[in-house]
């Protein structure tokens, strides 16, 4: 498959830096709560001088949503949304192994980290604007239809996988407890976002392989 952005984005949003993986041979039985802890004190730490609408990485973020038409205090990208939890409850729940691993990796970098199962994305992923016939999904299972121009997450089956970029995911392609193959995708747009994005994707792929030894991690392309 091909993970890509459509040209009309890029254009927009030129700072832009992203890293997509494929992730094979995994389960959902697996114990991170070491590297969910140390990933989230690694969090609490960089919080500890403030809030974390001041990190610059938030920051990047919600000027990228105010030049989508969003008010960046209504719709938080996935890692703000996380950083403010974390923040104001001093721990997150537990959902699934795949997921808790990078949602601690994603308060630490302060970098939104989606997580798709992958057998439930047809053909190529496409972070694009929407044009408004797509279908997405909730998590309680009703399904809605993304406002033409909104930047979304589709496959070539017209699913939306994401709404609001980073703001909201669908609950069709979320990981469960069957998921052995998932895409991950990381984005930042601050100004070292390039390097923080390959410092992120190196962390997670080495945090796989060590809890799933028999796993394969890919990256896809953005072509």
């Amino acid at each position: 498959m091909n993970f890509n952005y459509a040209n009309s984005l890029r254009s927009s949003f030129p700072a832009l830096a992203s890293c997509c993986l494929l992730v094979e041979g995994i389960d959902q039985q697996a114990d991170v709560s070491l590297p969910v802890i140390d990933f989230s004190r690694q969090a609490v730490a960089r919080l500890s001088g403030g809030t974390e609408s001041g990190l610059t990485e938030i920051q990047a973020w919600r000027h990228a949503f105010v030049l989508m038409g969003l008010k960046p205090t209504q719709y938080r990208c996935a890692a703000e949304s996380l950083l403010r939890r974390l923040r104001k409850e001093g721990l997150l729940p537990t959902i699934f192994p795949l997921i808790d691993l990078c949602n601690a990796l994603s308060l630490a970098f302060a970098i939104p980290i989606a997580v798709f199962d992958r057998q439930k994305i047809n053909g190529d992923l496409q972070v694009c604007y929407a044009q408004g016939n797509e279908i997405y999904q909730t998590f309680s299972g009703t399904t809605e239809s993304p406002s033409v121009g909104e930047v979304i997450f589709a496959d070539a089956a017209g699913y939306a996988h994401a709404r609001r970029w980073t703001h909201r995911q669908s609950g069709y392609s979320a990981v469960s407890q069957y998921t052995t193959q998932a895409l991950i995708v990381m984005e930042a747009m601050h100004d070292t976002a390039t390097a923080d994005i390959a410092a992120l994707s190196q962390v997670l792929t080495q945090q796989i392989k060590n809890i799933w030894p028999g796993s394969m991690v890919t990256p896809i392309s953005q072509e």
